[in-house]
């Protein structure tokens, strides 16, 4: 190989390392496209403090669910009262409620299932431990306005 032809290989492969604007775009989908109860329930989270909210984008790799909402509570305290205020106010607010409560007594991961989205509600070490955003990294992250965050 020449001098010249290992550049050329050289730029194409730093190419591909690089994601540009287009495709970075591609690999997120708009807060705004969302529903109304997504929404109400990223800002329900927000509220009582949740940390590292993220919302994932599941619609093209899975069909049990459009959307995963996870969130960070402190405690089992934080994780329960985050829970609460979701349910509380997508019933009090939108009339719609879960159709599945898992682990609400233990505090450790409260699982919201409100059919087209799940919310996870991790207590700090549950969360590094199972990693959600890690296993479904495939799918397209929401982009979550910064007053959520």
């Amino acid at each position: 190989m020449t001098q010249t032809e290992e550049e050329i290989s050289k730029d194409r492969s730093l190419k591909r390392e690089i994601p540009d604007d287009a495709a970075e775009a591609v690999q997120t989908t708009p807060f705004e496209s969302l529903d109304e109860e997504i929404k109400l329930a990223i800002k329900c989270a927000a509220e009582k403090k949740a940390f590292d909210l993220v919302a994932l984008d599941l619609r093209e790799i899975a069909s049990f669910a459009d959307y995963f909402v996870i969130a960070g509570g402190a405690n089992t305290r934080q994780v329960q009262a985050i829970s609460d205020e979701i349910n509380e106010r997508l019933k009090k607010d939108l009339n719609v409620k879960a159709l599945r409560i898992e682990g609400y007594a233990t505090g450790e991961w409260v699982l919201l299932d409100y059919g087209d989205f799940i919310v996870h509600i991790f207590e700090e070490k549950a969360r590094e431990f199972y990693d959600l955003a890690r296993l479904w990294r495939d799918a397209k992250k929401v982009e979550i306005p910064a007053e959520y965050l």
